[in-house]
C-alpha cells in the first residue's frame, strides 16, 4: 500500500512541463520493452550481419553507416550481445516521441490527442517492432522525428507570437543532433536535412544565418568524413559499381524498353559487364535494381573498372531520352510516392522484411564461423509474447490494408494535407515548414532508391501518425 500511495506523491513532485513528456516517454519505453523482450535481442536482416561481421573481423566500410557500425562495435565489445544497442534506440524513440508531444502542445495539441499518437507509433506491429530491428535506419529515423519535433517547437513560438530571433541552447542542441544524425546515419542523408533546415530557414527570421550555418557545417562534416577521414582511417570505400548501381539498372530499363538508344559499341561495352540478355532480364522490372546488381552474371571487377565509360553511356542516354532515365527512378521509387504497391510478380510489395532469422543468416558465409555467430540468432525472453508479436505484425500484413500500415507515401500526404489545413485555421503560413522533415526524406527516396523498402520510408510514418492530434485542434480553430 505504500508504495501505492507513495506514486502519486512522486508524480506531483514533477514538474507540471514535464509531465506529459515523460508520461508519453514511460507508456511508449512499456510498448518497446515488450516488442524487445518478444524478439531479443533484436529484429535482423542480412545487413545487420554485414555490420556484425565488417566491425569484428577489421572490414569497415562505408557503403554501411560507419556511425552505426561503430555503435555495433562498441555494443559487441562492451556487452558482447546485440540487445544493448536494440534496448538504447527504443529508450531514444520513447524519448523523442515524448518531446514530440510536449512540442505539439506549443502548436495547441492538447496531451490527450498527442500522447495517444505516440502510444500507436509504440504498438502498432508496424512502427513499434522497427524500433527494434539492427538497422542503421531505426536511428535515422529517431533523428528524423527529433528534428521535426524541434521544428514544431519554434514554430509554435512564432504562432504565439513569442519568436525573437533567438533559438535556445537546448533547442540548438536537439537540433544539431538531429541533423547530425540524419546526415550520419544514412549516406544519403544530407539532402534531407537541407530540405528540412532550408524550410526552417524560411519561416524563422531572425535565425536565418544560425539555422544556414547549421545545416551547411553538418553537410560539411559529414562530406568530410565520408571523403576524407573514412578513408584515412582505413575505412574501405564502396566499389564503384556499388556506388552507380543504380545508373546501371537505369541503363537496364533503358535497353530493354528502347533498345535502338544503344550503338554497337554501347552494346560491346555493356556486354563486357554482362550478357546483354542480363541487361534486358533486368530491364523489365523497373521497381528494384538488385536484379541487375545480384545477377551472378554480373562481373563486378570488369564494372569496376568500366564505371567511367558507362556513366558516360548513362549521361548520354538521359541527354538523348530523359523520359527513359526519369521513368526507370520514378518507378524505383514507387514507395516514395505511391499510396498502393506495385505488382507482386516485379517484387514491388513493401519489403517488410520477417520476423525469423534463417539458420544461413541469409547466405552470408563470412560470418558462419565468427565467435559472434551465436549473437546472430533469436533468443525470446518470452515465446509467448514472441509468437504475439510475430502473429501482430502477420496481422498487419493484410494486403488490403498495406497502403495504409506500410506505405509511408500515405502519411507524407496526410501530413502535407493536415499541415496546410492547420496553416490555413491559424493564418500563419510559416507553420508549412512542419513538412520539411517529410518532404526532404520524400524527395531523397525518389532521387535514389533501390528497392521498396518500407524502412526507408518509415520516418513519414511515424511523423504522419503524429500529426493526426492536429485535427482536434483544427476543430477548435474553425468554432
Amino acid at each position: 500500500m505504500k508504495t501505492v500511495t507513495r506514486v502519486p506523491a512522486l508524480w506531483s513532485r514533477v514538474p507540471q512541463e514535464l509531465r506529459l513528456p515523460l508520461a508519453v516517454f514511460l507508456s511508449c519505453q512499456a510498448c518497446y520493452l515488450l516488442w524487445w523482450a518478444a524478439f531479443y535481442p533484436g529484429l535482423m536482416s542480412v545487413d545487420s550481419v554485414a555490420y556484425t561481421w565488417q566491425v569484428t573481423t577489421d572490414h569497415w566500410r562505408s557503403d554501411h553507416s560507419v556511425l552505426y557500425n561503430a555503435l555495433v562495435w562498441l555494443t559487441l565489445n562492451i556487452t558482447g550481445d546485440l540487445s544493448a544497442l536494440t534496448l538504447l534506440q527504443t529508450i531514444a524513440m520513447s524519448a523523442v516521441l515524448g518531446l514530440t508531444c510536449a512540442s505539439l502542445r506549443t502548436l495547441g495539441v492538447r496531451g490527450r490527442w498527442s500522447a495517444p499518437a505516440a502510444v500507436v507509433c509504440a504498438a502498432a506491429p508496424p512502427l513499434g517492432s522497427f524500433v527494434v530491428f539492427v538497422w542503421k535506419d531505426v536511428p535515422f529515423t529517431i533523428c528524423a522525428v527529433l528534428v521535426f519535433a524541434v521544428s514544431a517547437q519554434l514554430l509554435g513560438r512564432r504562432l504565439h507570437g513569442t519568436w525573437n530571433g533567438r533559438v535556445h541552447a537546448s533547442e540548438l542542441l536537439l537540433l544539431c543532433t538531429g541533423l547530425l544524425g540524419v546526415d550520419l546515419f544514412r549516406n544519403n542523408g544530407f539532402p534531407m536535412s537541407v530540405i528540412a533546415s532550408l524550410a526552417l530557414l524560411l519561416a524563422l527570421p531572425g535565425a536565418r544565418r544560425l539555422i544556414a550555418g547549421l545545416a551547411a557545417s553538418a553537410t560539411a562534416l559529414t562530406l568530410l568524413l565520408m571523403l576524407v577521414v573514412y578513408p584515412a582511417a582505413g575505412v574501405e570505400q564502396p566499389s564503384k559499381t556499388f556506388i552507380y548501381n543504380l545508373h546501371y539498372a537505369d541503363l537496364a530499363v533503358a535497353y530493354a524498353q528502347e533498345p535502338g538508344l544503344f550503338t554497337p559499341a554501347d552494346l560491346r561495352l555493356m556486354a563486357r559487364v554482362a550478357p546483354l540478355s542480363a541487361w534486358r532480364g533486368a530491364g523489365t522490372n523497373c521497381y528494384v535494381s538488385d536484379v541487375l546488381y545480384y545477377n551472378p552474371s554480373l562481373n563486378r571487377t570488369v564494372a569496376d573498372r568500366l564505371s567511367e565509360p558507362l556513366v558516360r553511356l548513362w549521361w548520354r542516354v538521359l541527354r538523348t531520352a530523359p523520359e527513359q532515365i526519369f521513368g526507370a527512378r520514378l518507378c524505383r521509387a514507387h514507395i516514395a510516392w505511391a499510396v498502393f504497391p506495385g505488382p507482386r510478380d516485379k517484387s514491388a510489395r513493401t519489403w517488410t522484411y520477417g520476423t525469423s532469422i534463417p539458420a544461413d543468416l541469409w547466405g552470408f558465409r563470412p560470418i558462419q564461423d565468427s565467435p559472434y555467430r551465436p549473437v546472430l540468432k533469436a533468443r525470446p525472453l518470452s515465446q509467448a509474447l514472441n509468437h504475439a508479436a510475430t502473429f501482430g505484425r502477420s496481422a498487419f500484413r493484410v494486403p488490403q490494408l498495406e497502403w495504409l500500415f506500410w506505405r509511408g507515401a500515405t502519411w507524407c500526404y496526410a501530413t502535407y494535407a493536415l499541415v496546410a489545413l492547420l496553416a490555413r485555421a491559424r493564418r500563419c503560413r510559416p507553420l508549412l515548414a512542419l513538412t520539411g522533415v517529410t518532404l526532404g526524406v520524400q524527395l531523397t527516396v525518389l532521387a535514389a532508391n533501390p528497392a521498396p523498402c518500407f524502412r526507408y520510408m518509415a520516418a513519414p510514418l511515424f511523423i504522419g501518425v503524429l500529426c493526426i492530434s492536429l485535427i482536434p485542434t483544427l476543430r477548435a480553430s474553425t468554432r
